[in-house]
């Protein structure tokens, strides 16, 4: 019987189990030292850039809100509002020119006043029906519209043109209504009013009226103007009383059926 010696088959034997135990090894070690630095080196760096980025992503979001909010102070609505601003003192320059009963300087003020009052109209329409609200304009805008009116008003009364008793009606009226808002905003807010739209409109007809040096049946014309103006003043501020009052006491009412079905 032919064979292969004992030591050449230990030989070959223990060859080929030295020849598997490399295989294996370098099928266990190779792969892992080959991934090693690649694999885990760019899982790392991916991990490293993806934390980056996830603390950068806030930060930015933050950084490009606040911008946002900051340039849409600047909108069409807001600037509008701080037109009617700088009116109030080129109005009162107008007006009070060269003693205050130049017929060409009252038309320029007038000039100013229509373009404040015009600008009033179209502010907050613009601001709610293209989201442009912000809170410089809830605060500035009621305050440039008293302004312009209350700055009219007492133009006229210091010139003599108009009684003072008729710039304190409204000029009362108006300041007891914003305080009136503030105290019973706790319980709701109070709405404007048609009439108190049809008020506004009637002030400006009838301020702007005064203002123009108007002789004849148009002077007269622009004292019932003005009458109607004081005594739509007077209405839709004790409506707004009365709709003060109702919230309040819609509000208490709520506020003690709540506070009894928690007892309960």
């Amino acid at each position: 019987m032919t064979g292969v010696p004992a030591s050449a088959a230990g030989g070959s034997s223990q060859a080929g189990a030295a020849g598997k135990a490399s295989a294996m090894g370098s099928s266990r070690t190779g792969p892992s030292k080959a991934s090693g630095p690649k694999g885990s080196g760019s899982k790392a760096g991916d991990a490293e850039n993806g934390v980056q980025g996830g603390a950068k992503s806030p930060r930015g979001a933050k950084i490009t809100a606040a911008a946002v909010n900051q340039a849409s102070v600047w909108n069409i609505a807001n600037l509008l509002t701080m037109l009617r601003l700088v009116l109030v003192p080129a109005f009162v320059a107008l007006m009070l020119a060269d003693g205050g009963y130049d017929p060409a300087w009252r038309s320029l003020a007038w000039a100013a006043f229509a373009i404040a009052m015009i600008t009033d109209l179209f502010d907050g329409h613009l601001a709610r029906t293209y989201n442009l609200v912000t809170d410089f304009g809830k605060i500035a805008d009621p305050i440039a519209d008293k302004a312009i009116m209350g700055t009219a008003l007492i133009c006229l009364s210091a010139l003599g043109d108009l009684p003072w008793w008729v710039t304190g009606v409204i000029l009362g009226r108006e300041l007891g209504i914003t305080v009136l808002r503030f105290i019973v905003i706790r319980y709701g807010v109070i709405p404007a009013s048609r009439g108190g739209k049809l008020k506004t409109l009637t002030q400006g007809v009838a301020v702007g009226m005064y203002i123009l040096a108007l002789t004849g049946w148009l002077a007269t014309l622009r004292w019932w103007v003005m009458a109607a103006a004081v005594v739509l003043t007077v209405v839709t501020g004790l409506d707004y009383v009365r709709q003060a009052i109702v919230l309040r006491r819609q509000g208490i009412a709520a506020r003690k059926a709540a506070l009894e079905e928690t007892e309960a």
